[in-house]
């Protein structure tokens, strides 16, 4: 249907943002605004609708849209932005109630209240996308909207980490007059209520992005536009990034580039290196005849070098993993290392042999082409050396681009398929509880009623997180006996960026999502 209101509004804010445009082109540089600053990155969207994505959309997200917690720089835990306050109000954590701040409005000028909230928390599961997030709603009972600036979540058991769900990405607000409740919105244009207004999009290749004079929230702008360059690979990224063509790069770089922006300096560029938790692994579907055995799951596991991996594929700009859930966070273990020491081909051919498999197990490893950087094609190259040089495999290397990866792992096409890990919140169950049950984020069940039954909800109880460290140590040694999933390596984040750009140090949230608001040209006196 026609709004006819709404349609004057965003006429009235197309020429608005013209005339600040205009403004900005007329503008004696007093702030050091040479325009907008130039991002580039190699992980472009899935898709601009909230509801469809769990993967590196979110990266768009957090800029465009705006959640009722958000992570402040320097925060670990989430704080309002949407929201004015939030809080349990009881001792089980199972009622989890928020206050919206006073006189929120989308981009377009529409007022956000209460029951947007809950409009865009039950689309999400009502939907229910293939790869969508609605498996992060899983304690989600039910969504109250108490007159317009109260919102309170009744959960279905205690969950001490829904407040980090709720700071995610995918729980963005949307406007019910832009995207149905029902279906998934297709074209190119949204409007969010967060620190930027997304003026145009040309998928896989850029995102226009200006500041949204609306935006009420705990971010400080430090810029008034960036643009969002989507490439390829690392070295076309890189070369754009000499040639001055973009001023960022970040998510993507080889470690080619970083090696050699380490190296050999640059005067003109700096190489900010930031702790990461993403991690990238191994799944085997159980629906294949021989990925489904755990003898050959685990021969892998005790045949896979990681230090190799890092080492000669990535240069060191990675670190070998040992469990799904990284360093750094409370809980993490070294369960492949404890269990099978170093790689041995002898003890894989026991592991083997003492399951009745004598001869050369064929399997098929499936990577994507476009999402997780460059040298994913060297690295399932190494492990297919790596497997193929015990005699005890025959590897058959087969990938193809982002989009039709996700439909076919979902689809169970893949015996054996690498998948990264960006976390959705900085807690050790983020890095176990999406990965197991019979709906998870891999498309491929995972059952495993120790975990999702026991131990899950009695971590979840936990409002101190340190508690929960015996918990999460007994899920990751679950994980390590079963197989189903062999962590690889976990990785750092670098920012590549010119020597006028400050604010990067700043730009990483806990969940290493770049917050553009915080990159600003340096201002000479």
């Amino acid at each position: 249907m026609f709004n006819r209101n709404r349609f004057l509004r965003r006429v009235a804010a197309i020429a608005s943002m013209s005339l600040v445009a205009g403004c900005g082109l007329l503008s004696s540089g007093e702030s050091g605004n040479k325009g907008p600053i130039v991002v580039g990155t190699t992980s472009a969207p899935s898709t601009l609708d909230p509801a469809g994505a769990w993967d590196g959309s979110w990266e768009l997200y957090r800029n465009i849209f705006q959640t009722l917690l958000a992570y402040p720089n320097g925060a670990t835990t989430p704080q309002p932005d949407a929201a004015q306050s939030c809080s349990f109000t009881d001792s089980s954590s199972r009622t989890y109630r928020c206050t919206l701040r006073s006189g929120l409005k989308f981009a377009d000028g529409a007022a956000l209240n209460a029951q947007d909230v809950k409009y865009s928390i039950d689309r999400i599961r009502k939907i229910n996308a293939p790869g969508g997030p609605a498996g992060l709603l899983g304690s989600l009972d039910r969504v109250q909207a108490l007159g317009d600036r109260e919102v309170v979540f009744q959960l279905n058991q205690s969950d001490a980490t829904f407040p980090f769900v709720l700071a995610t990405p995918a729980m963005s607000i949307v406007d019910p007059d832009d995207y149905p409740a029902d279906s998934l919105r297709k074209d190119d244009t949204v409007y969010g209520s967060g620190p930027y207004e997304l003026k145009s999009y040309d998928e896989g290749k850029q995102a226009v992005l200006v500041g949204n004079g609306n935006y009420q929230g705990f971010a400080k702008r430090q810029n008034d536009a960036v643009t969002i360059r989507y490439f390829q690979d690392s070295a076309e990224m890189v070369k754009a990034l000499r040639a001055k063509q973009i001023d960022v790069t970040y998510r993507g770089l080889a470690a080619d580039d970083i090696v050699a922006l380490q190296q050999h300096g640059n005067s003109n560029l700096q190489l900010v290196d930031g702790t990461g938790t993403d991690i990238s692994y191994l799944v085997f579907n159980p629906k294949d005849p021989w990925a489904k055995q755990p003898a050959v799951r685990k021969a892998i596991a005790q045949i896979v070098d990681r230090g190799a991996i890092a080492h000669k594929v990535y240069k060191d700009t990675v670190d070998p993993l040992y469990s799904m859930v990284p360093k750094g966070l409370t809980g993490h273990t070294t369960g492949f290392f404890d269990d099978y020491g170093d790689p041995s081909v002898p003890k894989a051919r026991k592991i083997l042999s003492d399951a009745g498999i004598h001869q050369p197990v064929p399997l098929t490893l499936w990577y994507t082409t476009d999402r997780y950087g460059s040298e994913t094609a060297l690295m399932f190259q190494e492990l297919k050396r790596q497997l193929e040089g015990s005699g005890l495999f025959t590897i058959t290397l087969k990938s193809r681009p982002w989009k039709t990866y996700v439909v076919g792992y979902q689809n169970g096409e893949y015996p054996v398929f690498g998948r990264g890990w960006f976390p959705d919140f900085p807690d050790a169950d983020n890095f176990i509880a999406p990965f197991v049950g019979d709906h998870n984020a891999l498309g491929t069940p995972y059952p495993s009623k120790e975990i999702t039954d026991k131990l899950l909800p009695h971590s979840r109880a936990e409002s101190d997180r340190a508690q929960t460290v015996k918990d999460m140590e007994q899920a990751q040694q679950i994980l390590v006996d079963d197989a189903r999933l062999i962590p690889l390596w976990q990785g750092r984040q670098f920012i590549a960026a010119s020597e006028d750009i400050s604010g990067g140090e700043q730009a990483l949230d806990p969940s290493t999502i770049m917050t553009m608001w915080a990159l600003h040209r340096k201002t000479s006196w």
